[in-house]
C-alpha cells in the first residue's frame, strides 16, 4: 500500500524541522510555526544558546577538532589531527545546533560564527567531494578500509543533517554548507552505489542523514542510496567482533529484526532511517519492521527514564527485562536517537504512545544530561549511584563515559552537541497538522500559529507550568471560520483526566482528546492532568529491581540522593504501604535507613532491621547531582 500525502509539499512550504516527511498521518510545525515562549524548556533553551554552544564551540577549538579541518586545508595532517576517529561529527552536530538556533532566533554573531566555522571545513574537503580529516591523505588508512570503525559515512551523515537544517532556516544562505553537502552526498552515491562497494558503515547514521537530505534538495537518488544501506544491512558484509555482528546491526536484515538490539545509537539511527525510507517509498512491511522492533524494545529493553542501553561495554541493548539499575548505561546520545524514532513514527501513523515515550525521554534523559550549569554533561545516565564521586575541573577532559559526576567535557563527546541540536530544535516537536487541524503532543508555554490546508490562519496561545502543574489552557487568538479539530494528548499516566471546552466537561482516558467546532478569538479550552506522586512497580520479571519501587508524579521519574537521606542511598529501605506525599511543591516519602552491620558474610537470614522510616525529601532525576556529588537510586528496595 503507498501512503496518501495528508499535505503534499507541493502545496505548503516545507516545515523548518528536522524531519520533513513527504507522506504520513500527521506533518510536524516547525520552527515558524511554534515558539517555546516559557516554562523548563524554554529555560533550557536560553541555557543552550547562552552557555552550551558557546561552551562546545571553545572546546571544539582547545581540542584541536575544529583545528583538524585546517590542518587537512594546508596539507598537515596526519601528524597534527587531534581526537578520535569521528571527533568531525562533532563539528557537524555543532553546526546543525547552531542552525537551527539561528533560525529560532537569529543572531548576527553566531550567523558569523556559523559561517567561520562552515568556511574551516569546506576548504577540508577534496575536489571530488570526500570529506573527512582521519583517512584519505598520506600517511593516513585509504579511504573507506576501515567500515567497521572508521565512521566515515557516519560523520557524513551528521554533515548532511547540519546542511538540511541550514537548508530549511536559511534557505537563501549562500555560506556553501549545502554545496559541501551535496559534492558528498553525490560521492557516496557513486562509491557506494549500485556495482560499487557493496558494503555499510558500522555506524548507522548516513541512512537518515542520506533521506533527510534527499527529502530536502528534492533528490531522489539519496534517499534510493538511503534504501540502499539499509537493505545491505544484517548481510554480514561487516567484520565479526567479539560482540557479534549485532553490535552493528549486521547480523539480521532490517526487515527480520524481532527487537531492537546492539549499540543502542546505532540501532536507534538505523531504525529511524528505515522509517524514512519506508514512508517515502510507501513500503509497509519496513514501517511495520521498524514499528514491531521499537515497540519489543520499548516494553523490555527500555528504562523508566526512557533510557536506551544496560551494556557498558558495547554500549548496548541488553536481552529483554535485563534492565539493572545500577548498571544502567543509557547513553544520552541514545535518549536523542530515540526521540528522533518516535518522532518519525509519530508523524507515521499518529499514534500518541509515540510522544508518551518522547515525553519521558525527555523529561528524564534530555534535561538529566545538562547541567544547571549548561556546560557539564552526563555521557550515561545511571540509576543507582554506589559512590558520590569526586567533583570535576571545569577545565578538564573526562576519559570515561560513565561519571558520577557531570562532566565539561569527555574524550568522546558525541552527546554534548547532540543535546545542542536536539533543544535548539525542541519547538519542532511539540505539535503537528492534518488535514482537520492541530494536534499538540508536548507541553509547555508556547505560541503555535500555522496555516490550515483550505487556507486560513490558525493561531493560538499554550499557557502551562507543566510538569509542575497539570492545567494546560489552550487560548485561540486566530480561527477560520469553518469547524477545525483541536487534538491535546493526554498521557499514559493521566487516568482521570478532564477536559473543559467552554461547553461542558469531558472525563477522558488516555490517548488523543478531541475538540472539533468552530473557534472564534478569545475561546479557551482547559486540560487538567492529574498530577499526583504515585508508586510505581517494575514488572516481575525485571531480576534486578524486583521488590523495589519508583515514585513518578505525571511524565517526572523521582530520585532519592544521600544529600536529603544522610546517609548512602544504598541503606534506604521502603515500607510497602508507603506512599509519597506533596508538600509545598515538593515530593516525600517515608524511608528507613538499615543498620551498616560488620557481617563476615552476607548471606543468611533475612534481616529486617531498620531505623523507624522520617520522611526524605525526593528531587526530580532530572536535579540529581546539581548540588554536588552524592550517592542516587531510583528504583527503592522494600521491607518484606
Amino acid at each position: 500500500m503507498t501512503m496518501t500525502p495528508l499535505f503534499p509539499h507541493t502545496a505548503i512550504t516545507p516545515p523548518v524541522a528536522p524531519a520533513s516527511p513527504s507522506r504520513g498521518r500527521v506533518r510536524p510545525l516547525g520552527l515558524s510555526e511554534v515558539t517555546v515562549t516559557g516554562g523548563l524548556w524554554a529555560e533550557r533553551q536560553r541555557l543552550n544558546a547562552t552557555e552550551t554552544l558557546p561552551h562546545i564551540h571553545a572546546r571544539l577549538e582547545s581540542e584541536g577538532w575544529l583545528g583538524n579541518f585546517d590542518l587537512a586545508a594546508r596539507g598537515g595532517l596526519p601528524e597534527g589531527r587531534r581526537g578520535r576517529e569521528f571527533s568531525d561529527s562533532e563539528v557537524y552536530k555543532y553546526l546543525e545546533a547552531l542552525a537551527w538556533e539561528v533560525g529560532r532566533r537569529p543572531d548576527a554573531a553566531a550567523e558569523q560564527t556559523f559561517r567561520d566555522v562552515v568556511a574551516r571545513v569546506a576548504a577540508a574537503q577534496e575536489p571530488d567531494g570526500y570529506l573527512n580529516t582521519m583517512f584519505g591523505r598520506a600517511g593516513q588508512a585509504p579511504r573507506w578500509s576501515e567500515l567497521e570503525w572508521g565512521h566515515e559515512l557516519y560523520c557524513l551523515g551528521h554533515l548532511f543533517q547540519a546542511a538540511v537544517a541550514r537548508h530549511r532556516t536559511r534557505p537563501d544562505a549562500d555560506d556553501g554548507l549545502v554545496a559541501v553537502a551535496r559534492r558528498a552526498a553525490d560521492l557516496v552515491c557513486r562509491v557506494f552505489g549500485p556495482g560499487g562497494i557493496e558494503r555499510v558503515c558500522g555506524h548507522a547514521e548516513i541512512e537518515t542523514g542520506l533521506a533527510e537530505l534527499g527529502r530536502a534538495l528534492r533528490e531522489p537518488h539519496y534517499l534510493a542510496q538511503s534504501a540502499l544501506f539499509i537493505e545491505r544491512r544484517g548481510h554480514g558484509t561487516l567484520a565479526d567482533i567479539e560482540w557479534g555482528r549485532a553490535y552493528f546491526q549486521d547480523d539480521v536484515p532490517v526487515r527480520e529484526a524481532h527487537s531492537l538490539r546492539g549499540h543502542a545509537v546505532r540501532a536507534n539511527y538505523l531504525a529511524a532511517g528505515a522509517v524514512d525510507v519506508a514512508v517515502e517509498q510507501g513500503d509497509d512491511e519496513l514501517l511495520d519492521a521498524v514499528r514491531r522492533q521499537t515497540s519489543h524494545a520499548v516494553a523490555r529493553r527500555t528504562y523508566l527514564t526512557g533510557g536506551q542501553g544496560s551494556h557498558h561495554q558495547d554500549e548496548a541493548f541488553g536481552e529483554d527485562w535485563e534492565l539493572p539499575a545500577d548498571r544502567a548505561y543509557s547513553e544520552t546520545c541514545a535518549g536523542v536517537s530515540s526521540v528522533m524514532l518516535s518522532w518519525r513514527l509519530l508523524l507515521a501513523d499518529g499514534d500518541p504512545a509515540h510522544a508518551d515515550l518522547i515525553e519521558r525521554t525527555l523529561f528524564n534523559v534530555v534535561a538529566t544530561a545538562v547541567g544547571s550549569d549548561g556546560r557539564s554533561f552526563f555521557y550515561a545516565n545511571t540509576l543507582h549511584q554506589r559512590t558520590p564521586g569526586e567533583p570535576v575541573d571545569p577545565e578538564t577532559t573526562s576519559p570515561r563515559a560513565s561519571s558520577s559526576v557531570r562532566a565539561p567535557w569527555f574524550e568522546v563527546s558525541c552527546c554534548p552537541p547532540n543535546l545542542a541540536r536536539t533543544i535548539a530544535a525542541l519547538g519542532a516537536y511539540v505539535a503537528t497538522a492534518d488535514d482537520r487541524g492541530i494536534q499538540v503532543h508536548q507541553y509547555a508555554d508556547a505560541e503555535i500559529r500555522t496555516t490550515a490546508p483550505f487556507g486560513d490562519v490558525i493561531a493560538f496561545h499554550v499557557e502551562t507550568a507543566y510538569p509542575d502543574d497539570g492545567l494546560i489552557r489552550v487560548r485561540i487568538t486566530e480561527s477560520p471560520e469553518d469547524p477545525w479539530t483541536l487534538s491535546l494528548r493526554v498521557p499514559s499516566w493521566a487516568d482521570s483526566a478532564t477536559l473543559t471546552d467552554g461547553r461542558d466537561v469531558q472525563t477522558l482516558a488516555p490517548g488523543m482528546a478531541t475538540v472539533h467546532r468552530v473557534f472564534r478569538a478569545g475561546d479557551v479550552i482547559e486540560l487538567r492532568l492529574p498530577l499526583e506522586a504515585r508508586v510505581t512497580h517494575p514488572h516481575p520479571l525485571i531480576d534486578a529491581v524486583r521488590g523495589s519501587v519508583a515514585i513518578e508524579r505525571g511524565p517526572v521519574v523521582y530520585a532519592l540522593e544521600s544529600t536529603d537521606l544522610g546517609a548512602s542511598v544504598d541503606r534506604a529501605v521502603v515500607d510497602r504501604g508507603a506512599r509519597p506525599v506533596e508538600r509545598d511543591g515538593e515530593v516525600w516519602l517515608p524511608i528507613g535507613i538499615r543498620d551498616d552491620d560488620a557481617r563476615t558474610w552476607p548471606y543468611g537470614p533475612a534481616d529486617l532491621s531498620a531505623a523507624a522510616a522520617r520522611e526524605v525529601r525526593l528531587v526530580p532525576y532530572r536535579d540529581w547531582g546539581d548540588r554536588g556529588p552524592s550517592t542516587m537510586r531510583v528504583w527503592l528496595p522494600t521491607t518484606l
